[in-house]
């Protein structure tokens, strides 16, 4: 299925290594490392004494690219080992929160915002030479610093890390898959899910609610992985049977599950019909779409 703009850089089997050229925090060990030395390299660009990364187990089925949205170009690491998700967020996390943090169990997907120093320094090198090339002798770099990093985009980079495994907890069995299939689906599923929450955070951010939100993007994860909405699906994502909770992610955004359980079926529901009058749209055209419909589902909340 075509989506809203395109996909590339994708590197299977070498995606730590590769991110690690462009955050070298990476190379820095959080089981030994203090959060002075994160903060020195992510804070002030210093490059680390080692460019070690034995500290992940690394696969061949990581996954490293990035996706232009309509919110902008974000990263998208995608990590099979349960182990490398926990440290490369720890990692990337460090200069804030320090390396001990400690990543929960039912975290599954983050969204990160990282320096890209490369980039700084590109820019460096393409400065200097331009103003060489005027006849400056003595460019004034840390003038152009200032101004260039007033753009939060000229050096800070949007990442979603996602680990692998089924998507909501759900068995291949419950989804009708194969094992193998309903990996792969729950990667895709997972993958435009934080990729929807990017957008709406970005272009709608005044209308942002938990239940409702979880709602949008599990429907557009379900329909880029798919090519269709299954209401059934979510429902078992959620944890609801019929029109009653019994069970699932659905109490994670909410503290009355038992009530909303109803309202969300029946939204779904809805859901089905609208997604089925655009068969041929890209995943993330459907986000305006139902925001539409934010406001219906409000009139059926208890």
């Amino acid at each position: 299925m075509n989506e809203t703009g395109k996909e590339n850089e994708m590197n299977e089997g070498m995606a730590i290594e590769t991110l690690a050229e462009v955050y070298p925090q990476l190379y820095l060990d959080p089981g030994r490392e203090e959060k002075e030395a994160y903060r020195r390299v992510v804070l002030q660009g210093e490059t680390p004494g080692s460019r070690d990364l034995s500290h992940f187990l690394g696969d061949p089925q990581d996954r490293s690219e990035t996706v232009e949205t309509p919110a902008g170009p974000v990263v998208v690491v995608s990590l099979r080992n349960r182990a490398d998700y926990e440290i490369f967020v720890r990692c990337m996390m460090a200069a804030k929160e320090g390396p001990k943090a400690q990543i929960p169990a039912s975290q599954g997907a983050s969204t990160l915002v990282a320096f890209n120093w490369p980039r700084i320094y590109a820019h460096k090198r393409q400065f200097m030479e331009e103003q060489h090339a005027a006849g400056v002798t003595e460019p004034d770099w840390s003038a152009e610093f200032s101004r260039f990093i007033s753009v939060p985009a000229n050096y800070q980079d949007l990442l979603v890390v996602l680990s692998r495994g089924p998507y909501s907890n759900v068995s291949a069995a419950e989804a009708g898959q194969t094992a193998d299939t309903w990996l792969e689906t729950s990667y895709a599923i997972r993958k435009y899910h934080e990729l929807t929450h990017v957008i709406c955070r970005r272009l709608y951010p005044d209308r942002i609610e938990a239940v409702w939100d979880e709602l949008v993007a599990d429907a557009v994860g379900i329909y880029a992985a798919l090519g269709h909405y299954d209401a059934a699906l979510e429902k078992r994502c959620l944890g609801i049977t019929g029109d009653r909770y019994t069970g699932g992610r659905l109490e994670n955004y909410c503290g009355n599950a038992a009530q909303l359980a109803g309202p969300v079926s029946e939204m779904l529901g809805r859901f089905c019909g609208i997604i089925g009058e655009h068969p041929d749209a890209a995943p993330f055209d459907l986000i305006p779409v139902l925001q539409e419909y934010q406001e219906c589902f409000h009139t059926m909340l208890p």
